[in-house]
Formats: structure tokens, sequence, C-alpha cells
């Protein structure tokens, strides 16, 4: 039997280079299942995502899915695409364990924590809000972030840093006056040690989520970034938000083992591959 893809509909373009279409997965000329393909939003026009891949009840455990994964990569090569990006629920285990043999490596993960009791801040450790005199250096600071981390998962700078600008004034349109955003401070034995962002009200999704969480560099290694992650908790039960929602990147390995302490479990992967 032969599968291939048959596209449904016309290819849908925009004046920035971005492309999308969907297709039908067909064996022998018969629909089996469907495929999204689209360019990828963050990084642009030299990056391809699989944005569906579904294949029918019936005719699944029987290679259709590896196939059709196999003909989106030469779609994408054909659009000019250097990599591919896809995103996994973390129970869809078969779908894992296909973008494992087909090479896809894990960028980043998001996961989620139900909250019910309000936890105990360290001795010596409170929250204060961030002031308004603070925020343009915390922006900023920020930005910077954003940048130096994407350009290092192969976004081009000038692409890093328009990102920045657009996303955090999306995130953050009025500043720390944001309705439904909380930007705090930890004070550790009277200093400043650490900052945390975090909406508690989404406008997309349900419950809180973290955005960032920063130690100044003199306090790492003290127990300040649980601290945080703990005041994030009091600050959504307090907004009436009962799950924490945050995104770590894997090869953060000293994150993701505080988070995992704490609680959250994965809800998505997010992969990678280059196209070759």
């Amino acid at each position: 039997m032969t599968t291939t893809l048959r596209p449904i509909g016309p290819e849908r373009r925009a004046a920035d280079g971005a492309r999308s279409r969907s297709y039908d997965i067909c064996v022998n000329g018969r629909p089996a299942g469907r495929v999204r393909l689209a360019t990828d939003e963050r990084f642009g026009p030299s990056a391809g995502r699989v944005e569906e891949l579904s294949v029918h009840e019936s005719d699944r455990r029987r290679g259709r899915a590896t196939v059709a994964a196999l003909a989106a990569e030469e779609v994408l090569r054909g659009w000019g695409c250097r990599r591919i990006e896809a995103s996994v629920p973390a129970d869809a285990g078969h779908a894992l364990r296909l973008t494992a043999a087909l090479g896809y490596t894990e960028r980043s993960r998001s996961m989620a924590k139900e909250l019910s009791e309000a936890p105990v801040l360290p001795g010596g450790s409170t929250v204060r809000p961030l002031e308004a005199g603070e925020y343009p250096a915390w922006l900023e600071s920020r930005r910077e972030a954003y940048v130096r981390l994407w350009t290092g998962w192969g976004m081009d700078p000038g692409r890093a840093r328009l990102r920045a600008e657009a996303d955090h004034a999306e995130l953050l349109p009025d500043g720390p006056d944001t309705t439904g955003t909380a930007l705090r401070v930890l004070v550790h034995g009277g200093a400043d040690v650490g900052t945390l962002w975090l909406a508690t009200a989404r406008a997309r999704g349900s419950g809180a989520w973290v955005f960032d969480v920063e130690v100044a560099p003199a306090h790492r290694g003290r127990g300040h970034g649980r601290t945080l992650l703990l005041a994030a908790e009091r600050e959504c039960l307090a907004a009436g938000a009962r799950t924490l929602g945050l995104n770590v990147f894997t090869d953060n390995t000293a994150a993701l083992r505080l988070y995992e302490s704490l609680g959250h479990r994965p809800t998505a992967h997010h992969l990678h591959k280059p196209l070759l």
C-alpha cells in the first residue's frame, strides 16, 4: 500500500513569509488521517511546525503516522525550512515514541501543578511588589535574557529582539499595573535576592502561569528559586487560581528538578529536529 499526503485546499501565505497548509493522509488514495503544517510563528519561515498529525483509529499501528511525518519533513524542506518543530501532549505516549524514533529532541516542556493550601515561606524571606521605579531596569534585563535564550536556540538576533519587544508589550501592556499580573521581589535578610513574573489570570488558557523566575547571581544556590515558586503558589491562591503552569527548558536540569520536587508534572513536550 502507498501512503501519501494530499493537499486540502490552497496553501495560505502571509506578507511576512508565513505559510500553512492542511493535507489528507491517503492510503492508496483513501483518506486515513490528517496533517497540518505551518511555518513556526516564533522562528519564522526558517522553521516549520507540525500543528496536527492524526490517523483514523482503523488505520493505526500500521506505520501510517511514521510515513506521514517523514512526508511532512519533505514538504517543509521544499518550503526552505531548516528545522521542524512539534508539541506533543505528555499523555500521548505513542506520539512521543514516534518523535523519538524519528530523531526529534526535546527543547522544553510545559508543566503544571494543582494547588490546594498556601505554602509558608522560609524564615527570613518576604515578598514585596516590584516598584514602578524599578520596572524599566527589570524589563530591560528580561528582554536581554529573552534575546540570549532564543539566539542560543538558533533564532536570528534581530528577530529575537523584535520578538522580545513584541511579547513583553503584549503581556505587559500596562507595565507593573497590568491586570492579572504579579511582579514581585523576594527579600531575604534585608536584601533583594530575586524576582517573579506571574500571570494570575490568562487571556488564553486556564489557571495561572509563571513567565519568569530570576535569582540574582550572588544569591544563587541558597534555595531562593524554591521560595519564589512558593510565593507564586501563594499569589495564585490569593487570586482564586487553582492551577499553576510554567515552561522549562530541559537543558536547565536544576530548574527541572526544582519544579518536579515541588509537584509540577509535564503537560506537553516541545520538540525540534534539524532538516538536513
